[in-house]
């Protein structure tokens, strides 16, 4: 009996802290998804289970349901189709041909993702937008032109802007699969006379199918999901998709019809990603490194170098630079029919006055701003050091005390915010913490709550990049510090950390960026008292104060940007260093 109690005992001490981290994870991911489910199925008088009747099979459910799921599936296979064209197109280029410039492209095809989708749906109103809904038109209104409806707002816009937005995603998992095709298999096919286009289809594609698939997947899940774009540009016209009916039903107190398109759009996005791990789990023959050494082979574009880089820089310009200068623009002039003409600080700067912008003072002299901007900045640095903690955490749990079982699955909890629709998840906490637990009370409209789910979705970031550090750590001076007599958290400040400092600082940068631009999440969970850049950008536009919703939009592009810079700046110390 002592023997098995010891033995108990030293188990529990060499895998203490996987158990405690798995535990972690079902708390901040696990509990809420489980809590939506059960909310959805407990008999209550006009709620609960009869939720799932209203939503899948009432005469509500045409509105509620069928419609936003098909302009959902609409948006998402459409956004999947042009990411892949864009990025593998740009990936291409970059990696297997001598256009031009390919370090510029291959940086400018990666910063759209860090651009706010909300930044790229403005910068498109600010010149398509007609005035059927109010506010005014856009620029190609100014010059006289007719600004079709399906234009301005509605189904092509918004795949228009979250294509923009999610082909970076595409671009980095086709560049990096492009990257291992050996060119000796280019080369003998030229020695046999194949053709470029020969060589693309029958060699280059087959051969990138995992990445084509996976690039199209997250960006499928990316766009199904996606709150701000369709809030922005289809709801003025009444189109809705599952997120922004989702935030309708929460937002007028119908949140078990809320948890039910939750649920719905959580089971959307994973059975895509199931289909694309199934497809990919059916192949065989993507293998393309070897125990021999492969020679990359750059196709030599001729005559076509020129028009293609052309094509390449339009698009990285109109994706990155472009939408920038417009909000710039915008955030100037009184009216977007005259972007470039008229320009004001007044929407930054002025006072408040009844003749100007309904009497609205500039943001740096709105309250609101200077609060939104100390909630932002605050949330962010707490959400990013959580997180990160909680992340190095568990990538020395599963570097130092493996165990296939335990390990597997906090990895695959570790990953699964990544998988979840933002807003579903911030449903999932509203549920969950939203009334009391027991002793506890309850978080709803308070900063907790919206701190802990932006920790959890930002989990993947962190543990991904505590991981990619901690393993470049060798075991041997953890094992030594311990036989020494050093403990678990002596090990870990002396040692573990000074060593990943750069890796996790960038991870910090990283997370940092992704919560101060999130809108999913912080639209069902900010309250009056606690205001958020992205959702005071979001209000302004919602109540047509374009001009007011471009200058925040800046700020928060402005504040990412150095962020994001800071990062890249610290992970090419870090390669300098390994170098």
């Amino acid at each position: 009996m002592t023997i098995t109690l010891r033995r108990h005992y030293q188990n529990l001490s060499r895998h203490g802290l996987t158990i405690a981290m798995a535990l972690l994870l079902v708390v901040l991911v696990v509990a809420p998804l489980f809590t939506i489910f059960i909310e959805t199925l407990t008999p209550r008088s006009g709620s609960g289970v009869n939720a799932w009747v209203d939503v899948l099979a009432s005469r509500l459910s045409q509105n509620l349901f069928w419609r936003p799921t098909i302009n959902t599936m609409i948006i998402g296979l459409s956004v999947a189709i042009g990411c892949v064209l864009l990025g593998g197109f740009l990936a291409w280029l970059v990696v297997m041909t001598d256009v031009p410039g390919r370090p510029a492209i291959a940086f400018l095809a990666t910063l759209p993702f860090m651009i706010p989708s909300f930044a790229t749906a403005l910068a498109w109103g600010s010149v398509f937008r007609n005035g059927r809904v109010g506010g005014g038109g856009g620029l190609l209104e100014g010059f006289g032109f007719n600004v079709p409806d399906w234009l301005s707002w509605g189904m092509t816009p918004t795949i228009v802007v979250l294509t923009a937005h999610y082909y970076a995603l595409a671009f980095t998992v086709i560049a990096a699969a492009l990257s291992t095709v050996n060119g000796d298999l280019v080369e003998a096919a030229q020695m046999t006379g194949a053709s470029r286009k020969r060589i693309l289809f029958g060699i280059v594609l087959p051969i990138v199918t995992p990445a084509i698939i996976a690039g199209g997947s997250l960006a499928f899940a990316g766009a199904v999901s996606n709150f701000a774009a369709p809030a922005l540009l289809g709801m003025p016209v009444r189109m809705q998709t599952l997120s922004t009916r989702l935030f309708g039903m929460i937002e007028i107190g119908q949140t078990e019809r809320g948890y039910v398109l939750a649920i719905l759009l959580i089971g959307i996005s994973a059975i895509f990603l199931g289909l694309g791990n199934r497809l990919l789990s059916g192949r065989r023959s993507f293998a393309t490194i070897s125990g021999k050494g492969a020679r990359p082979r750059r196709f030599a574009l001729g005559r076509s170098r020129l028009p293609l880089a052309v094509i390449a820089w339009t698009i990285c310009i109109m994706t990155t630079i472009l939408p920038i200068l417009l909000l710039a623009a915008a955030s100037l002039a009184p009216s977007s029919l005259s972007l470039f003409s008229d320009w004001t600080l007044h929407y930054w700067i002025g006072e408040s006055s009844p003749a100007f912008a309904r009497g609205q003072p500039g943001i740096l002299h709105n309250p609101q701003l200077i609060s939104a901007m100390t909630t932002t900045l605050i949330l962010g640095a707490s959400v990013a050091l959580a997180a990160n903690i909680i992340g190095i955490l568990i990538a020395v749990a599963l570097a130092r005390q493996t165990t296939p079982v335990l390990s597997s699955l906090v990895s695959q909890l570790s990953f699964l915010p990544m998988l979840l629709p933002g807003i579903a998840f911030a449903a999932a906490y509203i549920a969950l913490y939203g009334a009391p637990i027991g002793p506890f009370p309850a978080l709803y409209g308070t900063k907790l709550l919206l701190g802990l789910a932006l920790t959890a979705a930002m989990l993947p970031f962190a543990v991904q990049t505590g991981r990619a550090t901690v393993t470049q750590i060798s075991g041997d001076i953890d094992e030594a510090a311990r036989m020494t007599g050093a403990g678990f958290f002596r090990r870990l400040g002396a040692i573990t950390i000074p060593l990943a400092a750069r890796g996790l600082a960038a991870g910090l940068l990283i997370s940092f960026v992704n919560v101060i631009g999130d809108l999913a999440i912080t639209i069902l969970l900010y309250t009056p008292t606690s205001p958020l850049l992205a959702v005071l950008s979001y209000s302004y536009a919602s109540d047509g104060f374009h001009q007011f919703a471009n200058a925040v939009t800046l700020v928060i592009l402005i504040t990412s940007m150095l962020a994001t810079g800071a990062a890249a700046l610290l992970r090419g110390r870090r390669r300098q260093n390994f170098a």
